[in-house]
């Protein structure tokens, strides 16, 4: 048995323990990190890239067929699924030279390929050796939660972490579960030219603005994709054509192939946590404003810990341990500044708080400044009309923004700087933002602010009467 002690111990190679392991071996710190999978964890290899190359051909598949107002005529693309996918893997394999062993020992990171467990609350075992580190942190990251549905386990289902594989076009996918997932991967197929079916216990997209959800929903429903709400599958079986997915109360669904897409669940099993002094609690590991966890040594970031699941969480949360861990400085996370993005076309961003959020936690406090995507002239230069944008303000300072419509991603990158920084709405309204751009929503918003206290107030117009009188 190997023996080893260093400073830090990062189990796990996805987006959160990479950023702890670059970051703190080129500070000077000694760092073991393990993995007994895939470096870049699952948004390299099964999330956040793979989702997005499918969509982008699925971009492309659909601008084929959506050409007649900018006088292109309309015609049906020929898929190659199977292409579709390589362009998948091309995309991932462009990107692994960057999370990869080879970079991370050269940074000077010593990397086992293999699972850490504790074996104590100060050691892990990974493999025949074992690691004594000053501090652990913990980026297992999660897994696909697959229920436990009669007849699932006698059929082939798909997850996230190998539909990217299949190669063969679905005819019919049906997808349980309504989340980001689900809706991300039932818009990429359907635009690729499969029938899509969405079964959704509860409501589709159920974590966002209900307003904003109802659009981005009618679009999907638009360009074919049958989404039904409050199915509650109940047994699934093999059939000659495929699968059948019986609900609870409901009708029956057929198709030729099935995506699982109900949630994630944290990756926790193979770790030991309770020899670590560490219990493990619904949802992940339970962890203090500094990501520490019940053992004072061991931080928990990422999927892991029973907060938000995406990947730039867990980039934030490491810059937040390394400050704690290395300096030894306090350091807190927070989720009120982090923004999130769900990819269909069109998009939905948020940032902060929700309307209904902000409602409940500020009462009359509270105000709301909205703007349609229909009233920029970008948007009404590339069709992308369909949109929406609300923000939440407290006092002048925004508490919040919902975003529907073209590139919401983008746009709400200003609204998250301006609640990470306190700043006020007067700072985005004093922006210039050059036209036409999409960009431009985002000051109009920040302008409809102060429009009823400027054009609608009795004593501005007072006061302009008098100086301009004056200026006489």
């Amino acid at each position: 048995m190997n023996r080893i002690k260093t400073d830090i111990c990062i189990i796990g190679a996805g987006s959160g323990g990479l950023s702890v392991a670059a970051g703190a071996v080129q500070m000077g710190a000694d760092v073991v990190l393990l993995e007994g999978h895939k470096m870049g964890g699952d948004c390299l290899n099964y999330g956040c890239v793979p989702s997005k190359a499918l969509l982008a051909a699925g971009k492309h598949a659909h601008a084929m067929t959506t050409g007649a107002p900018f006088g292109v005529k309309p015609v049906v693309p020929q898929v190659d699924y199977g292409a579709a996918k390589d362009h998948v893997r091309r995309v991932i394999a462009g990107i692994e030279p960057h999370d990869s062993v080879e970079r991370f020992e050269a940074l000077g990171v010593k990397v086992i390929s293999d699972y850490g467990s504790f074996i104590s609350p100060r050691e892990v075992q990974a493999g025949n050796t074992v690691i004594k580190a000053r501090r652990f942190v913990i980026a297992t990251g999660s897994a696909p939660f697959v229920p436990p549905i009669p007849g699932l386990e006698d059929v082939r289902y798909y997850t996230n972490e190998d539909i990217f594989e299949l190669r063969e076009k679905p005819e019919h996918l049906i997808i349980i579960g309504g989340g980001p997932i689900g809706m991300e991967m039932a818009q990429a197929h359907v635009r690729l030219g499969c029938k899509v079916t969405v079964l959704e216990g509860f409501k589709a997209l159920g974590k966002d603005d209900p307003e904003l959800v109802a659009i981005a929903l009618e679009r999907l429903r638009g360009e074919g994709i049958e989404i039904i709400e409050g199915a509650i599958a109940s047994n699934i079986t093999q059939t000659p054509a495929g699968i059948r997915v019986e609900t609870k109360g409901g009708p029956n669904y057929e198709g030729s192939h099935l995506l699982m897409a109900v949630g994630r669940k944290p990756n926790v099993d193979r770790l030991n946590l309770l020899v670590a002094g560490i219990a493990p609690v619904r949802g992940g590991i339970k962890v203090d404003a500094q990501m520490k966890t019940s053992n004072s040594r061991v931080y928990a970031i990422g999927d892991v810990a029973a907060g938000l699941q995406f990947t730039h969480v867990a980039g934030y949360h490491a810059g937040v341990i390394i400050k704690s861990a290395l300096f030894g400085l306090p350091s807190k996370a927070s989720n009120a500044h982090i923004p999130w993005v769900t990819y269909t076309d069109p998009e939905i961003a948020q940032v902060g708080l929700t309307e209904a959020q902000a409602r409940e936690a500020h009462g009359d406090k509270l105000e709301i400044t909205r703007f349609e995507y229909a009233q920029n002239d970008r948007a009404r230069a590339e069709l992308a009309t369909t949109g929406l944008i609300k923000v939440m303000i407290v006092k002048g300072r925004p508490v919040g923004a919902s975003i529907v419509g073209a590139q919401a991603g983008e746009l709400i990158q200003v609204w998250a700087l301006v609640i990470a920084n306190k700043l006020k709405i007067g700072a985005v309204a004093a922006m210039v933002a050059p036209y036409p751009t999409l960009g431009e929503i985002n000051k109009r918003a920040a302008g409809a602010y102060y429009t009823p206290r400027l054009f609608e107030n009795t004593l501005v117009k007072r006061i302009v009467r008098i100086v301009q009188m004056i200026r006489r």
